[in-house]
């Protein structure tokens, strides 16, 4: 077996050892393609972004499984589409180096995704740095210029079996993240870095994706740290740390007629620092088709948090296309439970539900917030649910 270096973590050793091991028990051998053999440079200054797509196609069509080996270095890579339909059964991109993108935003602006995955299968994402160099289209933006909308860093879309572990995204022109449309999703061990007035660089988007697991990972950017949009099945979440940042949300939804619903959504064990919002439910106040059922809010530390906990179903930035409507999307069977820590603003709990569908099955258990040291408030409107064991602000269900 390959050796494996030791200067990864030990959570992403072990992963690794388990790919490699996977793949090792199916095959005698991992086809090994190294970018430098391609024409990479580690020099941060020549452009190596056909280096690592021809190395790609490479991997991507032969027969074994196997790795792409990105070594120690700065290498320098535009918007680059790694395309599915692959005949090996198994890809690792193993990173040792950074990439980064070009200096001047606009090369990397005018796409929608930096790196972009499409239709792959068995694909794994083990270590490595992506700088993306965000900060001046960040200051574009605050002067009101004329300025791209920037590209998210790392996109998977309708893809498979896909692992993410030990990486580390910097500097975001927009999302860090995105898996959209994609199924059985393990992401492990993840690093997100942006400034906290960064806009729009949400830390991981998730939508139209079934069975993902976010895992030991830490988030600190100017939006969401986990962004979770309709068509979201099966999510579960753990030991993430959020801050700064606007917390962990599901939603916006209601932004079509027609939308599907989230379900089935664990968080448990978190830690939110400085966060604008904690767990927040937010829809904009449109009709629509969506909803949202069977949600678990566990075991989160609020540290210094605006809103700790929020549903918001009156969304309506600055008074456009929503005014004077309500939201359509159904929020029901949300539980709760473990909730403890600060509150920044007088009210810690706020459920601002839906006039024509409020929420339902609401549930807090064993919830002690506080506000300076002192009782937190609590604020209610079109909520139905209740309350059990301690709970701190005294509850309006």
């Amino acid at each position: 077996m390959m050796k494996i270096p030791t200067h990864y973590s030990p959570s992403t050793i072990l992963i690794l050892s388990m790919v490699l091991l996977a793949l090792t028990s199916s095959t005698s051998a991992i086809k090994n393609y190294n970018v430098l053999s391609f024409g990479a440079k580690p020099n941060g200054k020549t452009d190596s972004t056909m280096a690592f797509l021809n190395a790609w196609n490479a991997a991507c069509g032969s027969t074994d499984s196997t790795m792409i080996y990105v070594p120690e270095g700065r290498y320098l890579v535009g918007a680059m589409t790694f395309k599915g339909g692959c005949r090996s059964p198994q890809i690792i991109i193993r990173i040792d180096g950074t990439l980064v993108a070009p200096a001047d935003f606009r090369v990397l602006g005018k796409s929608d995704n930096w790196l972009s995955f499409e239709g792959v299968s068995g694909v794994s994402i083990v270590g490595g740095a992506f700088d993306a160099k965000g900060t001046a289209l960040w200051a574009c933006k605050a002067s009101h210029g004329n300025c791209p909308a920037g590209a998210t860093t790392l996109s998977f879309t309708n893809s498979n079996n896909i692992r993410i572990s030990g990486l580390m995204s910097l500097n975001s022109q927009m999302f860090h993240i995105v898996i959209n449309g994609c199924q059985n999703v393990h992401v492990r061990g993840v690093k997100i870095i942006a400034a906290g007035n960064s806009p729009n660089t949400d830390g991981i988007h998730v939508q139209l994706s079934r069975n993902v697991e976010i895992i030991s990972s830490s988030m600190k950017t100017g939006d969401d740290c986990i962004s979770i949009g309709p068509g979201t099945k099966n999510l579960w979440v753990e030991r993430v740390t959020c801050g700064p940042g606007h917390g962990i949300s599901i939603g916006s939804l209601a932004k079509d007629l027609k939308e599907e619903g989230v379900q089935n959504v664990t968080v448990i064990r978190t830690t939110f620092i400085g966060t604008q919002n904690g767990l927040r439910i937010k829809s904009w106040a449109r009709p629509s088709s969506g909803f949202v059922k069977g949600v678990r809010f566990s075991d989160s530390i609020m540290r210094n948090v605006q809103y700790p906990i929020v549903i918001d179903q009156n969304y309506c930035p600055h008074n456009l296309n929503c005014p004077g409507q309500v939201s359509g999307i159904k929020i029901t069977d949300i539980v709760y439970e473990g909730i403890r820590g600060t509150s920044s603003t007088p009210v810690a709990i706020k459920f601002d539900c839906s006039a024509k569908n409020p929420c339902t099955g609401v549930r807090l258990q064993n919830v002690n917030l506080t506000y300076l040291n002192k009782a937190a408030q609590s604020s209610c409107s079109n909520v139905v649910g209740k309350a059990f064991d301690l709970v701190r602000p005294n509850s309006c269900l």
